[in-house]
């Protein structure tokens, strides 16, 4: 294993380091602290498009700073997995910064879809302005009503019709559907329940102006909505879709989602790590600068130690996220089960953690939107439990070491 930079990979994670400090940082202090309060609430039909981000999204692309997370060196920036990782780190220091890169998810996981599965007449349709921002998607998977931890129990349904799928069920968690750009989803549900266990769902594209679709409303996180994007409860009621919108096929839903999670997981966890580390230096900065019983702030209590531990914490999580890409980029995702699933509990529990600890220095302007660390601990809180809970990677990853002595 080699995880030193190329030069390519080290001037990229350069200039997205200085485009993050000195293009996103100003316009982020200035508007996150607003935004994070809701000042439109649930009322997503009300939510609008920053255009200082939009500017900013020109001015990246202008500087090919754009469709980094693609392999695809004409579409995209035709890194390996671990490349990528690297630039995915530096993103994680900015609420921002993937939006800016058009490497935010869930738009990336979708675009990777259509690039690998995706028919030419769907990757006309929609990957495209995908690629180009011009519109944004939601994935559609997680279902209020069942235990979505096993994806098994989806309960809503696609249906064959003729020439048609016939779409119904209810989901939510679904990320980016209250954006006014949104226009398309993936949904994924059960097509033939009495196929194996693995071949039972399907992925379809649906245009959100297709009738029977319907936003019920917006969740929010923590008091929060994350506007524009937002995280809705969306219902399908007798939805129906040409054929031509199925993904690669009945039964392969199982198959596509996992080739969208393995580099989608590597992608969140660097994000994570990039934002523990930002949460790390705030917290030394403001420790540095204010002093209590005569002493600075980061020299009281167990606070070296903490910070210690922290650094420890955060560059094993960074290692063992290398070391995942590394075997995506080598033998697949699916022989790298156990190393996402590893990373999967270890990065987000990392960034709870330094930025729990950040916040208790920082005392009441932590918890405040003052600073970035209350988001950043909702984002770390919500991010163990997408993709999956921590008790169901910790599960895989026991049942994959019982095998081994089978």
């Amino acid at each position: 294993m080699d995880f030193s930079l190329s030069p390519r990979c080290q001037a990229l994670r350069d200039q997205i380091r200085q485009f993050i400090d000195t293009e996103i940082a100003p316009v982020e202090a200035a508007l996150l602290p607003g935004l994070l309060e809701s000042p439109r609430g649930a009322d997503w039909t009300q939510w609008q498009v920053l255009p200082e981000v939009e500017a900013l999204k020109e001015k990246a692309k202008a500087q090919g700073l754009w469709n980094l997370f693609l392999p695809d060196p004409e579409l995209g920036a035709g890194l390996s997995v671990v490349e990528y990782a690297v630039l995915a780190e530096q993103m994680g220091r900015s609420h921002f910064a993937p939006e800016v890169f058009n490497c935010n998810a869930p738009d990336t996981g979708n675009m990777e879809v259509l690039w690998k599965y995706g028919s030419e007449a769907q990757k006309a349709q929609w990957l495209t302005p995908l690629l180009n921002a011009e519109i944004r998607s939601v994935f559609f998977m997680t279902e209020p009503d069942v235990a979505s931890s096993d994806a098994t129990n989806m309960q809503a349904t696609i249906t064959v019709d003729g020439d048609e799928l016939v779409l119904n069920g209810k989901k939510w968690w679904s990320t980016g559907v209250g954006d006014p750009r949104c226009e398309v989803g993936i949904f994924m549900g059960l097509s033939d329940p009495e196929a194996p266990r693995h071949s039972r769902h399907s992925m379809v594209l649906v245009p959100m102006n297709t009738p029977g679709v319907t936003i019920k409303r917006m969740l929010p996180v923590f008091g929060g909505f994350d506007e524009p994007s937002g995280h809705g409860e969306v219902w399908f009621e007798n939805v129906r879709v040409p054929m031509d919108n199925l993904i690669h096929g009945l039964g392969r839903g199982f198959e596509i989602a996992q080739g969208r999670l393995g580099p989608g997981r590597i992608h969140h966890c660097m994000r994570a790590i990039g934002a523990s580390e930002r949460a790390l230096e705030l917290m030394i900065q403001r420790g540095m600068s204010r002093e209590a019983f005569g002493k600075p702030l980061i020299k009281l209590g167990g606070n070296p130690e903490r910070v210690a531990e922290l650094r420890i914490a955060i560059d094993q999580a960074r290692l063992l996220t290398q070391y995942a890409a590394w075997k995506i980029d080598e033998v697949g995702a699916m022989q790298a089960l156990s190393e996402i699933s590893a990373i999967k509990v270890v990065a987000p529990n990392v960034m709870q953690q330094v930025v729990d600890e950040a916040i208790q220095l920082f005392g009441g302007a932590g918890v405040s939107n003052d600073t970035p660390l209350a988001a950043l601990f909702a984002m770390a809180r919500v991010l163990r439990l997408a993709d999956g809970p921590d008790a169901v990677h910790r599960s895989l990853i026991a049942r994959l070491e019982f095998a081994k002595y089978r």
